[in-house]
């Protein structure tokens, strides 16, 4: 879905000149070039794409499905949908920006809060319920496709350590330029240099690939995901200085190493992944849990008991409060993950 809303803040991305609905596609009034609208969100990719590019375009990164469709949020998803609805306080009066918004489902999450929002990837893999009730742009974060100032507020969740430190600066000063003077800009990713509590979180991955050896979980699709990572923030003073060029302050930040979190999603979520992949096998053949088929299935029988809020989503919400402990524990101890909200100027 685009709505008509959507137009007065997209601009062409060849001239930056205003759009003008047509059917199936969009037509530029100032240089006439069109842009694809057929599937249900805008395609307002630059016609020359930058050299570096993500992973994420890739099939074999989403052959799990995950997607495909939106379940409420449980677990980390949970955790930082809490955190973006602190730090931000959406409300009516907010135009809002998914800076990065995979599959849309962020925006499903944020709609009660009356905010007209917009989310944009440079990856076409957006949920069903998505593209029917969302606003969705197909756009390079380093050339929005957007007027200056149109935003009150951004957000961008898992998307920071996936650039390089040169695309990082050309993210941020996008994001700065269209966000208005005053405008808040919400960040979950991570730095590099990390405390001494990512001790847990590194036994934990130890423990999570010894049950892989002997086949009681699969790491492979979380181990391509993270391939992906290009970690351009040093440390939180690096982080503040790529702020800083940008024409943003950093106002507040919470770090969240996530030891708890890391067993509750890193093994036990996981090895029930894997238990729901080996029965989705054995119903349609697959060759194995292993299988994209079987992986696809068992994505869709999570999604769907979560969907259904019966047992199964009690119990990832017991846990998600488990692991909120991570925050209430060393939120204050400066390490490598974090929540921040950057302030623009004026």
């Amino acid at each position: 879905m685009v709505s008509a809303d959507v137009y007065s803040v997209v601009r062409c991305p060849a001239c930056a000149g205003p759009l003008e609905p047509g059917g199936r596609s969009v037509r530029c009034a100032s240089c006439g070039q069109t842009f694809d609208l057929s599937r249900g969100y805008l395609d307002l990719r630059p016609a020359k794409t930058f050299t570096e590019q993500t992973k994420y375009l890739d099939e074999a990164l989403h052959a799990d499905a995950r997607h495909a469709s939106i379940a409420p949020p449980v677990l980390g998803s949970k955790i930082r949908q809490d955190m973006l609805q602190r730090f931000l306080a959406l409300g009516p009066t907010d135009r809002a920006i998914d800076l990065g918004c995979g599959s849309g489902r962020a925006l499903a999450w944020n709609a009660d809060s009356g905010a007209k929002a917009i989310g944009i990837d440079v990856s076409p893999h957006f949920a069903v319920e998505a593209i029917a009730r969302h606003d969705l742009l197909l756009g390079d974060l380093r050339r929005l496709p957007i007027r200056d100032g149109a935003f009150s507020k951004a957000w961008s969740l898992d998307v920071v350590e996936h650039v390089s430190p040169e695309a990082l600066e050309q993210v941020l000063a996008e994001a700065s330029r269209v966000l208005a003077p005053g405008g808040a800009f919400f960040i979950y990713s991570h730095v590099r240099k990390n405390s001494w509590i990512a001790g847990g979180v590194r036994l934990v991955n130890r423990l999570a690939a010894a049950l892989e050896r002997i086949g009681l979980l699969d790491l492979r699709q979380e181990k391509l995901r993270k391939s992906d990572h290009l970690n351009p923030l040093a440390d939180h003073n690096d982080l503040a200085a790529f702020a800083r060029r940008a024409g943003f302050t950093v106002e507040r930040v919470t770090y969240y190493t996530p030891v708890i979190g890391a067993f509750v999603e890193n093994i036990l979520v996981r090895m029930g992944e894997r238990s729901l992949a080996a029965r989705a096998a054995r119903r349609g053949g697959a060759a194995g849990a292993g299988a994209p088929e079987a992986l696809k299935a068992a994505r869709a029988s999570g999604q769907a008991a979560v969907r259904r809020r019966g047992l199964t989503y009690g119990v990832l919400i017991a846990l998600t409060a488990l692991m909120k402990l991570d925050i209430v524990l060393f939120g204050r101890v400066r390490s490598g993950p974090f929540f921040a909200l950057l302030r623009k100027a004026g």
